[in-house]
Formats: C-alpha cells, structure tokens, sequence
C-alpha cells in the first residue's frame, strides 16, 4: 500500500481547521479501507452531506491533522482530513452576506 503525500503543506504548523464539538459536514463519500472493523473493505462509512462532530484531533505522519468524527445517525466515528470537511456553519452562512465596516 503506498501513502500518498499529495502536498507539501504541513498542516500541523497552523492551528486545526475544526475544534471539539464542532459540527461538521462530509464533503465526500468515505469507504472502509480495512482500519474500520465490522465492515468490509470498500463498504461505504459516511455519505457526503452527512453531518457529525469532532471528538478528537490527532495528526498523521507529522503533516495532517485528523478529525475523528462522530456521525450520530451512523453511530460511526471515522478519521477524516479537514479537506474532506466543512463547518455546518459555514455551509448554511448565505452567500450575498455583506460585511459591515
């Protein structure tokens, strides 16, 4: 199995994207890669759209952080990347809101 480093950015120098407790939104469909047990391989986990909140936050190969994400309807908690996800808030923020100065 080769990792993929599809960027050079090192995410961990920032601040995380999401906080715990945070809403947030699956941007993609995610399927078991054979680290979740009780299901198959390539059996789908999270639907995009699906909604869930951070529990933890933890960091893979010194680069990314990782989200683990309680999705309530699914009673799964997964790992996902802060590019696979968005803030609720920030999904339902309107898109012609003008900012006062």
């Amino acid at each position: 199995m080769k990792i993929s480093r599809d960027d050079n950015l090192v995410e961990l120098s920032g601040p995380p994207d999401f906080n715990y407790g945070q809403k947030v939104m699956s941007l993609k469909t995610v399927r078991n890669d054979g680290t979740f047990q009780g299901k198959e391989i390539g059996d789908i986990l999270v639907k995009k759209g699906d909604i869930g909140y951070v529990t933890s936050i933890g960091s893979f190969l010194q680069q990314f952080y990782i989200y683990a994400v309680e999705f309530v309807e699914h009673g799964y908690r997964v790992g996902m990347r802060g590019k696979e996800l968005a803030s609720v808030e920030e999904v339902n923020k309107p898109q012609d809101e003008e900012v006062q100065i």
